[in-house]
């Protein structure tokens, strides 16, 4: 075989095969590629049971019980088409706080509750961490 052939060979194998695992690895992700479940999803498409998922939504206004062991809470996720009762153990993230975002990872219990083993706080796109809002202050006064 000649050497332009061989690189042709060559090359059609790694195409192949490129292809090959692009293929493998969306069939992997079929159901998985979904941010996360809102509490509307979850009612019209049923519970994802025995699966690790991500749970969106706002938490509602008044919904959080912090529990007597001082890391155990329980709050209500909502996007306002239906609810999901949310139980979490754990240190929450400082910007969690009723009507915020919040993304949940975990699962679905068969009774429609969700167990959280991570919380992610969503903040909206004009956050700014307090420590900067305070330099920018002080640079819009210096700069008068």
């Amino acid at each position: 075989m000649k050497a332009k052939h061989q690189r042709l060979t060559l090359g059609l194998l790694a195409v192949a095969a490129v292809g090959g695992a692009s293929v493998l690895a969306l069939s992997a992700l079929k159901d998985q590629a979904a941010f996360f479940y809102a509490p509307g999803d979850v009612k019209k498409d049923g519970l994802p049971l025995g699966k690790a998922v991500r749970l969106g939504g706002m938490v509602e206004g008044g919904s959080i019980q912090r529990l007597a062991d001082g890391v155990s809470m329980r709050f209500v996720v909502t996007d306002g088409l239906a609810t999901v009762p949310v139980a979490f153990r754990g240190i929450a993230p400082d910007l969690f706080r009723e009507k915020s975002g919040v993304v949940a990872e975990g699962s679905f219990n068969p009774d429609g509750s969700f167990t959280a083993t991570n919380l992610l706080a969503k903040h909206d796109e004009k956050y700014m961490p307090p420590e900067m809002a305070g330099k920018m202050h002080e640079t819009k006064t210096l700069k008068q």
